[in-house]
């Protein structure tokens, strides 16, 4: 399996004078809501910390890994909330890294006693870095044996590596989000600048760059129990996230449910010409705490046996949900309909 990867990056090293890539996704969007929407900074009264590791492809050794941090922190006074979002993704055991860092802000606008508009902005910097001695090229195979040349020997094959196997560049992007007792609806924009990342430079390669991803994302939040002293409350949340960068895009589709200290969620991922996933999630809360586990059920023709699948983990530290931060919240004379990201 592992053999089968590093042939697969090395072949398209090869044979591609341009690669464009596409943002990892978590299933779990709405435990890391500034990855979806900048607009999202500061939605809390409190600081909010969110945790993130995805494992795709589960079935081949050194897969696809990505893996996050983000804290936020509201500035009620200014009407306006902070964060920052550091973010990892690795491509076979570190042949393929790519680091994300980014600084959001929020501002939000009451439209009325039932709405209000948040606006994010959010810059940053993206680094690539290329391990190049762990590629294995066509050169370096025989159709019988398989490789005759071990990686790691940079003479082992006639490909010229490029000038610079790590390059970093400037990131911006923006959002918007309106929500409103029980519904919520938002836009995003990232790779505002299109900055070109690529590592191969030659002249089908001028002007190309890192295609600007659109994110329409919104739900509903339908109360299912009431809560109080003695029993907690339970609610559904049905929600819909669309996704298109360059030439991929994807649909998400499903609920998530909440009834005291557990939750769950069901979705179905389509890429508009082929079902791609079904996503299960469970998970528990306590106190300031929540943690989620979810699983991607491969539905292409990949099949499940030969992908594995894809496990993520999610963490999140809400101190919205601590006893000082729940009176400022019943005194607060604005409710929005944000659980599931909470």
């Amino acid at each position: 399996m592992a053999r089968q990867l590093l042939l697969l990056i090395g072949i398209i090293f090869a044979s591609s004078a341009m690669i464009q890539a596409q943002d990892p996704i978590y299933s779990q969007f709405f435990a890391a809501p500034l990855q979806i929407n900048p607009a999202f900074a500061g939605t809390t009264l409190a600081p909010r910390i969110s945790i993130n590791y995805r494992s795709q492809w589960a079935s081949y050794e050194g897969g696809y890994e990505t893996y996050s941090v983000a804290y936020e922190q509201s500035v009620e006074g200014l009407n306006s909330g902070f964060g920052i979002m550091v973010t990892g993704d690795d491509a076979g055991n570190g042949i393929y890294k790519t680091n994300r860092f980014a600084a959001t802000y929020g501002y939000r606008v009451r439209v009325n006693n039932d709405w209000a508009l948040r606006f994010g902005i959010e810059a940053g910097m993206i680094q690539n870095r290329l391990d190049w001695n762990q590629l294995v090229f066509l050169d370096q195979l025989d159709p019988i044996t398989g490789a005759t040349s071990s990686t790691g020997d940079p003479n082992a094959t006639e490909e010229v590596p490029p000038e610079s196997l790590n390059k970093t560049v400037f990131d911006v992007g923006a959002g918007v989000l309106a929500y409103g007792k029980n519904f919520y609806g938002g836009l995003s924009l990232k790779h505002l600048n299109s900055a070109d990342e690529s590592l191969l430079e030659v002249n089908q390669n001028l002007g190309a760059g890192l295609p600007m991803r659109i994110t329409l994302h919104g739900g509903m939040e339908i109360p299912l129990l009431t809560g109080n002293i003695r029993s907690k409350q339970a609610f559904i949340s049905p929600n819909l996230l669309f996704i298109k960068q360059g030439g991929f895009a994807q649909v998400n589709g499903g609920a998530y449910f909440g009834a005291g200290h557990f939750f769950g969620g069901l979705w179905y991922r389509n890429t508009l010409k082929n079902s791609d996933a079904a996503i299960v999630m469970a998970g528990v809360r306590y106190g300031v705490f929540r943690f989620g586990y979810s699983f991607d059920f491969t539905l292409n023709g990949l099949t499940l046996p030969r992908t594995g699948g894809s496990h993520e983990l999610s963490l999140t530290i809400n101190f919205e949900d601590s006893k000082e931060a729940k009176r400022r919240r019943r005194s607060a004379d604005f409710n929005n309909c944000f659980k599931m990201f909470n």
